[in-house]
């Protein structure tokens, strides 16, 4: 869908805040303050929102509530998404139960440990500030167990980042600041530095970014790399190179087509169509063949030069990703045609 490009986008809530919120609303029905139709909460940065209640179940020492997830205008699988949290007295303070359509995390490596439920550190927090605070008014003990569930949320799992990360069985439930900013890219880059995380914590050797799922597959297939080898790198190779040069793993194969990886040759770190492009004129003076110049993009130019500009390509970008990375990692391109089969690869030399 195009938009003005004045046009503002609407914000809307993380699953973090979404299950905060029914966490608060399923404790206001447990403790005595009966059932809601809407509750205010606040978030890290001091905002306070209101949700609607969507669902509502109770029995004996048990509360549940539900909040239909907002994600504003930012396009997220989980906009829509009933997100329930129900409450019940336990011994030992607050607990978290992944319940149904929430992932339970299964390799290292994650802000969350091993056999946890996916529910990361900001979105614990917010809850078990909200069930302190309640506590305290109402005369409660802050001993509940919280479980938090997400309707259809397997399915929704599955277009995610979650089963190459270890994450069985759903979602997550994510968030720093409660805030979805639409179209920010910060989830996309934050999945690529967990991805980073799980391959160092697994002692994976060779991690692999790519910019679409035809690269990604024939990379995969030529390296014989695991799943989680895989880094869903799309457009955001500067984020990815970034974070490996701080998180370092022994090598790094980057793939992706024609377009995308001439325009890391030169330079461009975000290799999105609306946010670097192509220079012709460059590419034409690079490889001496000024016809380049005139062509509307680089498979048109490729048709007509062949291998020499693959092999620029090639080339090219793994400068670029040299200049990104310290030298304890190696690295490699893979340049791909559109049907997937590689056209040129450029190697780190080896050094004395």
């Amino acid at each position: 869908m195009s938009r003005k490009p004045d046009q503002k986008l609407r914000r809307g809530w993380t699953t973090g805040a979404c299950a905060t919120a029914a966490t608060r609303a399923a404790l206001m029905a447990l403790w005595g303050e009966g059932k809601t139709a809407r509750v205010r909460i606040t978030l890290p940065r001091g905002e306070r929102p209101e949700f609607a209640i969507e669902h509502w179940a109770t029995g004996d020492d048990w509360a549940e509530s539900g909040i239909i997830k907002d994600a504003g205008d930012d396009p997220d699988v989980t906009h829509q998404a009933l997100i329930i949290a129900r409450v019940e007295r336990s011994g030992g303070g607050v607990i978290f139960v992944a319940g149904k359509g929430v992932g339970t995390v299964t390799k290292p490596g994650l802000p969350i440990g091993v056999g946890e439920a996916a529910i990361n550190p900001v979105p614990r927090q917010m809850m078990i500030e909200t069930v302190t605070e309640m506590a305290v008014r109402l005369g409660e003990r802050p001993d509940i167990k919280i479980t938090i569930s997400v309707r259809d949320g397997e399915k929704l799992a599955q277009k995610t980042w979650n089963p190459r990360l270890g994450i069985v069985g759903g979602l997550s439930i994510l968030g720093t600041t409660g805030i979805v900013r639409p179209f920010s890219c910060s989830a996309w880059i934050a999945s690529i530095h967990r991805g980073i995380d799980v391959a160092r914590a697994t002692g994976t050797v060779h991690v692999a970014g790519c910019t679409g799922a035809t690269s990604e597959h024939a990379v995969q297939a030529h390296f014989d790399l695991p799943d989680h080898a895989m880094l869903d790198m799309g457009d955001f190779a500067g984020g990815l190179l970034k974070y490996l040069a701080r998180h370092p793993v022994p090598r790094v194969t980057i793939g992706g087509g024609l377009g995308k990886l001439t325009k890391l040759a030169q330079g461009a770190r975000d290799l999105h169509s609306g946010r670097s492009q192509v220079d012709f004129a460059a590419l034409a003076r690079a490889l001496d063949r000024p016809e380049i110049a005139q062509s509307n993009t680089v498979l048109e130019a490729y048709e007509n030069v062949g291998a020499p500009l693959a092999n620029y390509v090639a080339q090219g970008a793994l400068r670029s990703v040299r200049a990104m990375l310290p030298d304890e990692i190696s690295a490699d391109i893979v340049v791909i045609d559109r049907k997937g089969a590689i056209i040129a690869k450029a190697v780190q030399e080896e050094g004395p």
